[in-house]
C-alpha cells in the first residue's frame, strides 16, 4: 500500500476512534463563512493540529476544526477552515481533506469561498454559483503516480460541479427571493490580489470570478467520484474605475454579511441532496 494510502488509512481509523458515524454530505468553510459551524449540533469537533497528517489553517477567517453535526436533520462533516496552496502547502497537501471525506464516506462535496468579482454586471456581496472553472493557473493536485483506489489517471472533467445540484439551489434561492449570480471561477494561486491586467486577462478568457482556493478541492473530489456544488461570494471588484485597494479585512466584511444567506441555501440544500 502507498504511503499516500497509508497515510489516509491512519487518518481516518484516528477520526474513527474518537466518532464511528456515517456521513455521505461534507461542507468546507471559506474565508468569513465559518458561521454556518453555529447553525450545526455539533456531535464532535476535533482540531487540525491533533489529525494525523492533517495540514493545520494560518489564515484569519478560518478556525481549524473538522466538525461532524448535524444539519437540516443529516450527518455532515464540516471542515471549518480549508488549506491554500499560498500558505506554503503542497497542492496534494491541499486536497488531503477531501480524500478524507471520501474516506470516511462523503458522496457530495459543498464548497464555499470568497473571490473577486470579475464580471462587470456583479457586485459586492453577490453569491454566485460557480458551474464551470478554470484551473490552468493552479498546481493540480493529481500530479504525479495515481492511486487507482482513489479515482482513474485521467478523470472527466467536463462536469465538475453537478448541474443537478445547481438547479436544486436555484429553486432554492427563488423560493427565499435570494438573488443568485451564475458563472466560471477562476483559481489563482495567490496570496496576491490581482493587478489591473492580470483581471482583464482573466474577464477576457471567460472567467466570471477569480479566488485563490475550491478548484484544488474539486478537482480531487471528481477523481474520487464525488459529486460537487460551489459558491462563493462576492467580496470585491476587480473591474472597476476608481483607484480603491483590496484588502483582506475588507474580503472578511463582506463575506460575513453575505454569510445569512449562504446559511440558509446550504441548510436547505442538504435536507434535499442525497
Amino acid at each position: 500500500m502507498s504511503t499516500l494510502l497509508d497515510q489516509l488509512a491512519e487518518t481516518k481509523a484516528y477520526i474513527q476512534s474518537k466518532v464511528n458515524a456515517q456521513a455521505t454530505i461534507g461542507i468546507i468553510l471559506g474565508s468569513g463563512l465559518g458561521n454556518l459551524a453555529n447553525v450545526i449540533k455539533t456531535e464532535m469537533a476535533i482540531p487540525y493540529s491533533e489529525i494525523p497528517h492533517f495540514p493545520v489553517s494560518t489564515v484569519q477567517g478560518h478556525t481549524g476544526k473538522l466538525i461532524l453535526g448535524e444539519l437540516s436533520g443529516k450527518k455532515v462533516w464540516v471542515m471549518s477552515g480549508r488549506f491554500h496552496f499560498y500558505e506554503g502547502y503542497s497542492a496534494q497537501q491541499v486536497a488531503y481533506p477531501v480524500r478524507v471525506m471520501h474516506m470516511l464516506g462523503v458522496k457530495t462535496l459543498l464548497l464555499s469561498n470568497a473571490a473577486g468579482g470579475v464580471n462587470t454586471n456583479f457586485k459586492v456581496g453577490d453569491l454566485m454559483v460557480i458551474n464551470d472553472h478554470i484551473s490552468m493557473f493552479t498546481v493540480n493536485p493529481l500530479l504525479g503516480k495515481n492511486e487507482d483506489a482513489l479515482g482513474t489517471r485521467f478523470p472527466d472533467m467536463s462536469e465538475p460541479y453537478s448541474k443537478a445540484i445547481i438547479n436544486q439551489v436555484k429553486s432554492i434561492a427563488g423560493k427565499n427571493n435570494i438573488p443568485l449570480q451564475e458563472g466560471v471561477y477562476v483559481g489563482v494561486t495567490g496570496p496576491t490580489f490581482e493587478t489591473r491586467a492580470e483581471y482583464k486577462m482573466i474577464h477576457i478568457l471567460g472567467g466570471d470570478a477569480v479566488g485563490m482556493s475550491t478548484v484544488q478541492e474539486t478537482i480531487a473530489a471528481v477523481h474520487c467520484g464525488m459529486k460537487v456544488f460551489a459558491i462563493s461570494v462576492i467580496t470585491d471588484l476587480g473591474i472597476r474605475e476608481e483607484d480603491n485597494v483590496i484588502t483582506h479585512e475588507e474580503v472578511l466584511q463582506a463575506a460575513n454579511e453575505a454569510e445569512p444567506k449562504l446559511t440558509l441555501l446550504f441548510s436547505e440544500l442538504v435536507k434535499e441532496v442525497e
